[in-house]
This record gives C-alpha cells, sequence and structure tokens, in this order.
C-alpha cells in the first residue's frame, strides 16, 4: 500500500468517526445503510473481481444470516455474539453445501446454478411459514445490546457499531486479497488452465474463496436485520444479489474500494431518487449502461486509467 492510499484511507475512517454525530437524521441512515451493504458487496467482489466467478444467489448467505439473527432475537432472546455467530455460521454452511454443487461449473453454467440455488433458498423462506413467517416476515428485532450496558438502540451508537463490522470486514479482506492465497486467486482468475499446470489445486481455491465470501455476506446479513428490525424474503430475491453484482460492476471489480462507490451510488439512488420519480430504476439503468460503456472497469477503473 503506497503512502497516497494509507492516508486517503485514514482520512475517510476518520470522516465517519467525526462526521455522525453533526449529520441529520436521514443522512446518518444512509450512511449506515451504505456502510452495510459495502459489507455485501466486497463479499461478493471477492468472488467476482478475485476469482473470476459471478455469482447470482449471493443474496442467499445474506438473507439466511439476517433469518437466524431475526429468529434468535425474537423467539429466543438470544445475546448479540451469540447472533453473531449462529449468523455466521450458518451463513458458512450454506456457502460450504453450494459450493460442492457450484464450483463445478464454469462460465454461465456457475452463473446459472448460483442463480438456481438463490431460487431455492427464496422459495424455503417464503414457503417455510412455520419458521419464517413467509411473505409477512419477521419483525421486532430489537437492536443489540453488550454484557456490560453499553446500547446500540439510537441510530448514532449503531453506526459505530456498523463502522467498527465494516472496518473489520475491510481490513480482513485486505489481508486475504493481498496474502499468497489471494494472488493465487488472481491468478486463477486470469488463466485458470496455467495455475493448475503449476500445480494449485484450483478447484479448492475456489472454494475456499466461496465459503469466506459467503461469511462475509453473513456479517452483512447480520448488521442488516438489526439495522432494519425487519426479515423477509426480500432480502433472498433475486433483486438483492443483482443489486449488489451492481455495486461491484459500479465500483470497480478487483478493488476493494470499488464496491464500497458502488454501494455508496447504489443506495444514493435508491432512496434519493425514489423521493422524485417512481422511475428511479430506469435512471439507474442508464447510468449503469454509461459507465458500462465508457467505463469497464467501474469508477476505480476509470480513475486509475485517468491517471
Amino acid at each position: 500500500m503506497t503512502w497516497r492510499r494509507a492516508i486517503a484511507l485514514a482520512a475517510c475512517a476518520a470522516l465517519l468517526v467525526g462526521a455522525p454525530p453533526f449529520l441529520p437524521p436521514y443522512a446518518l441512515t444512509l450512511l449506515t445503510q451504505i456502510l452495510i451493504y459495502a459489507i455485501f458487496a466486497m463479499s461478493l467482489d471477492l468472488l467476482l473481481g478475485y476469482t473470476g466467478l459471478a455469482s447470482l444467489g449471493h443474496a442467499a448467505y445474506f438473507g439466511i444470516a439476517a433469518y437466524v439473527v431475526a429468529i434468535m432475537t425474537t423467539q429466543h432472546q438470544a445475546s448479540f455474539w451469540a447472533c453473531l455467530g449462529a449468523a455466521l455460521l450458518a451463513a458458512c454452511a450454506a456457502a460450504a453445501v453450494f459450493g460442492l454443487v457450484a464450483i463445478r461449473a464454469t462460465g454461465v453454467y456457475f452463473l446459472m446454478i448460483t442463480l438456481a440455488l438463490g431460487m431455492v433458498t427464496w422459495g424455503l423462506a417464503f414457503r417455510w411459514v412455520s419458521l419464517t413467517m413467509g411473505d409477512n416476515g419477521i419483525s421486532g428485532i430489537a437492536r443489540p445490546s453488550l454484557s456490560s450496558g453499553l446500547s446500540f438502540a439510537r441510530p448514532l451508537p449503531f453506526h459505530y457499531l456498523s463502522l467498527v463490522a465494516f472496518l473489520i470486514a475491510f481490513g480482513l479482506l485486505s489481508l486475504i486479497v493481498r496474502s499468497p492465497f489471494g494472488l493465487s486467486l488472481q491468478g486463477i482468475r486470469e488463466t485458470e488452465r496455467r495455475m493448475r499446470a503449476l500445480g494449485y489445486d484450483v478447484w479448492l481455491h475456489k472454494y475456499v474463496a466461496f465459503i469466506l465470501s459467503g461469511a462475509f455476506a453473513g456479517l452483512a446479513g447480520a448488521m442488516w436485520a438489526y439495522y432494519d428490525g425487519f426479515v423477509s424474503p426480500v432480502e433472498i430475491h433475486l433483486v438483492t444479489s443483482v443489486e449488489t453484482l451492481l455495486m461491484v460492476a459500479l465500483g470497480g471489480p478487483g478493488t476493494l474500494v470499488g464496491p464500497v462507490l458502488g454501494a455508496g451510488v447504489i443506495v444514493l439512488f435508491k432512496n434519493l431518487l425514489s423521493i422524485y420519480t417512481k422511475r428511479w430504476l430506469l435512471i439507474l439503468g442508464l447510468v449503469y449502461i454509461g459507465v458500462i460503456v465508457l467505463a469497464p472497469k467501474g469508477i476505480v477503473g476509470a480513475v486509475r486509467g485517468a491517471r
């Protein structure tokens, strides 16, 4: 990491810490949403940007973790750490099972298998009414409180909790993508046949990346359940996976900063444009088409190219 990049990241972190107390409630809400979706987008970027695997079922791990938090909080009054640990474990388990099926395919077949697995998960959430409450969803999810008495019920403390989760996820993913394992993933993305010829276990690398990606998506899902206080099959729907894929492509795949920027753009478009027009999806689609045509590597790729 260059000193300029380190200074820029430190300045952004300081801004995220110092600015929220002075923001109006709505702006603070949007910033918290961006942080949670940024974790979700970065988790997909580990697959798409660094391993070259485009998934249309990534919302499954996000939704599974959210449902685990919702059920354990509302029905069992479990603690924050118990809910978080169970949510991450459930997301990892689902990714491990789905990975055994999906990793065997490549290209468009991988895309279609992940789509099918995601829709199966959505169907279970929609039809398993006794557990998930079906289309009505699960409401009344209280924001966490620690045993020390620290409560995150108010928007500002919860924002800082989301910020801590985001910084931990960003730091861990940075270590992963810069490690020998992460460099191997990039080699697989570029030339899978050559990596296999060099003696790398390509399938195992993809499988581990698949599980890690699911774990970070689970972290985002758990935070979203606490943030929204409501979980429904919408969290697992195809639209959620497509939105996350759009965040990565818009910001710039293969960079952790890109998905964060993409998450910010999509969340702002969803919340601000929808106030003024019902056709905000059309505008968002036009923006996406423009970025893909003019900057195929996303916003970060365009900035790097200009430099």
